[in-house]
C-alpha cells in the first residue's frame, strides 16, 4: 500500500480560497509599500552561509537550514568529526549554503554588490518566503512569507517616523486594530552599561525580549543562568517593567540612565520618533516597552514590535534600525532602518477576527452554461468580450445536466451564471442568473458587460 503523502511540519498548504484570501494582504500592503515610494526587489531563496552565520546572535544561527553540498558532501571531511558528532563544526564542512533566514540581510548583501546601481537613500519592498528551523507551533512555522521595507543610506530619524505611518496605514485598511511597541537599542546599551556589564549587551537583550512569553521571573532566572548577578538583575528588574504613559517612561528613562551617554542618547531618538509620529496621528496604539530588544544583534537603535489587540498571537511586525549591517560584507558607514510584516500571522489573525472583505473568492466572477456545440461556441465569443473588458470568466467544459453546472458554480462562490440555450441563441442574448439572490435577467452582450464592472 502506497505511504500517504504528507508535508514537513511547519509548512502548509494552501487551497485556490486560502490564496485569494493571502492574495488580498499581499496587495495591500504592496499597495501601501508603493504609496509611501518603495520599490521592488528579490534576492535568491538560497545565499552563501558566509554572508548569513554571525548576523542573528547564537539562537539565530542554531535556526539556519543549511543545505549539504552537492556530490560526495563528505569528501575532505574530518572522521574525527563525524565519530565524535560535532555536529555544528561538521555542518560548516559538508554545508556552503542556506536558506535565508529573513530578508534583511540579503538586501544587506544586495545593496553592497549593487551599490554602483542604486540611488541613496534607496527605499526597498520585498514579499519572499523565508525559512527557520524553529519548533512549529501557532503563529510559528518553518517556511512563512515576509513583507519587508527598508530604507538605506539616510540616518534621518524622518525615515522611522514615516515606517510608523506606513505600518499604521497598512493595518488600517486590514482593520486590524494593532499595538505599536517602540524601543531604542542605545536605551538597552545603557541599561548594560548601568550595571556594570557593558560586555554582556547580548545576554541581556536575548533574555528580556522574552519577557512576554516566559515572564518576568523566568527572564530573572535566564539572566542568572548568562552569568549576570542578583544584584545586577534587580537593577535591571525596575527599568524593564516601567509604567506610565509614554512621556511618564521616557521621564524616568532620562533620569536613571542620567549617567550613560549612548542611554541618553536613545532616550532623545526615542522621544523625537515618538512625539513625530503622535503629531501626525495614528490609529494605532503607540506604546514604549524598555523590555523590547528582538533579540536580534544587528539593530543599533529604533526597535519597532507590533501586536494584534484582539488576538494572542506573536508579533506581526517588527523591525528597527541597524547602523552596521552593510559594514560586514564591505560597506561601512551606510544606515538604513525597515520593518517587516509577517504576512503569515496577519492571515492568522484575520482568519480568527474574519476581517476579509465578502468579495474575496478567487474564483471567476461569472460561469457560462453549456447546453451543446452551438450554445458553447456562443458563449466562447461572449467570453472573449469580457475578458477583454476585464471580467474574470469561465465556462463549464462538458455538456451536462443543470443542476450539476449549477453546483460547481454555487461551491467555487461564482457570483453570476451566464445561460445561453435556444431562446439566447434565437435573441442574441444572455440570461444572466444572481447566484444569491436568485434572480433573472435577459441581457444583450453590452448590457451584461456593463452589468458585471
Amino acid at each position: 500500500m502506497a505511504q500517504k503523502p504528507s508535508i514537513p511540519k511547519g509548512t502548509r498548504d494552501f487551497t485556490p480560497a486560502e490564496m485569494a484570501r493571502r492574495n488580498y494582504i499581499f496587495d495591500t500592503i504592496r499597495s501601501v509599500f508603493h504609496l509611501f515610494g518603495f520599490q521592488q526587489i528579490e534576492t535568491p531563496a538560497m545565499e552563501n552561509l558566509s554572508t548569513l552565520m554571525g548576523k542573528y546572535g547564537e539562537e539565530g544561527d542554531k535556526l539556519l537550514f543549511k543545505i549539504l553540498n552537492s556530490g560526495d558532501f563528505l569528501r575532505g571531511v574530518d572522521q574525527k568529526l563525524i565519530e565524535a558528532g560535532e555536529c555544528p563544526k561538521l555542518a560548516g564542512q559538508v554545508c556552503e549554503k542556506g536558506l535565508r533566514y529573513d530578508l534583511t540581510v540579503p538586501f544587506a548583501r544586495f545593496v553592497v554588490m549593487h551599490r554602483n546601481d542604486l540611488s541613496f537613500p534607496f527605499k526597498r519592498f520585498q514579499i519572499q518566503p523565508v525559512w527557520r528551523a524553529d519548533r512549529p507551533q501557532k503563529g510559528r512555522y518553518r517556511e512563512f512569507y515576509q513583507c519587508d521595507a527598508d530604507v538605506i543610506g539616510s540616518d534621518s530619524l524622518l525615515n522611522e517616523i514615516e515606517l510608523l505611518q506606513l505600518i499604521d496605514e497598512v493595518f488600517r485598511r486590514l482593520k486590524i486594530n494593532i499595538t505599536i511597541k517602540l524601543n531604542n537599542r542605545k536605551i538597552l546599551a545603557g541599561i548594560a552599561e548601568l550595571i556594570g556589564e557593558p560586555d554582556k549587551i547580548v545576554d541581556i537583550t536575548v533574555a528580556i525580549d522574552k519577557i512576554d512569553k516566559i515572564g518576568l521571573e523566568n527572564v530573572k532566572n535566564e539572566l542568572r543562568e548568562r552569568g549576570l548577578s542578583d544584584e545586577s538583575i534587580d537593577k535591571i528588574t525596575p527599568i524593564i517593567t516601567l509604567e506610565g504613559t509614554n512621556e511618564e517612561r521616557l521621564e524616568k528613562l532620562s533620569q536613571l540612565l542620567s549617567t550613560s551617554e549612548i542611554g541618553l542618547k536613545g532616550v532623545a531618538e526615542l522621544r523625537e520618533v515618538m512625539n513625530g509620529t503622535e503629531r501626525l496621528g495614528l490609529k494605532a496604539k503607540l506604546e514604549l516597552d524598555v523590555s523590547l530588544a528582538r533579540g536580534l544583534n544587528y539593530y543599533t537603535g529604533t526597535i519597532i514590535e507590533v501586536k494584534a489587540q484582539d488576538v494572542e498571537i506573536g508579533s506581526i511586525t517588527g523591525g528597527g534600525r541597524y547602523d552596521n549591517l552593510t559594514g560586514v560584507f564591505g560597506l561601512p558607514g551606510v544606515s538604513g532602518v525597515g520593518i517587516s510584516f509577517g504576512a503569515d500571522r496577519i492571515y492568522d489573525v484575520l482568519n480568527a477576527l474574519n476581517l476579509y472583505p465578502n468579495d474575496i473568492t478567487g474564483s471567476a466572477k461569472v460561469m457560462f452554461t453549456n447546453f451543446g456545440v452551438e450554445e458553447a461556441a456562443r458563449s466562447l465569443a461572449i467570453i472573449k468580450q469580457l475578458r477583454e473588458a476585464g471580467i474574470a470568466c469561465e465556462i463549464y467544459p462538458d455538456s451536462s445536466k443543470m443542476k450539476k453546472q449549477m453546483g460547481r458554480a454555487d461551491s467555487l462562490g461564482i457570483p453570476y451564471v451566464a445561460i445561453i440555450g435556444e431562446t439566447e441563441l434565437a435573441n442574441n442574448t444572455v440570461t444572466l442568473k444572481d447566484m444569491i439572490t436568485g434572480n433573472q435577467e435577459e441581457l444583450s452582450v453590452d448590457n451584461l458587460i456593463t452589468k458585471l464592472k
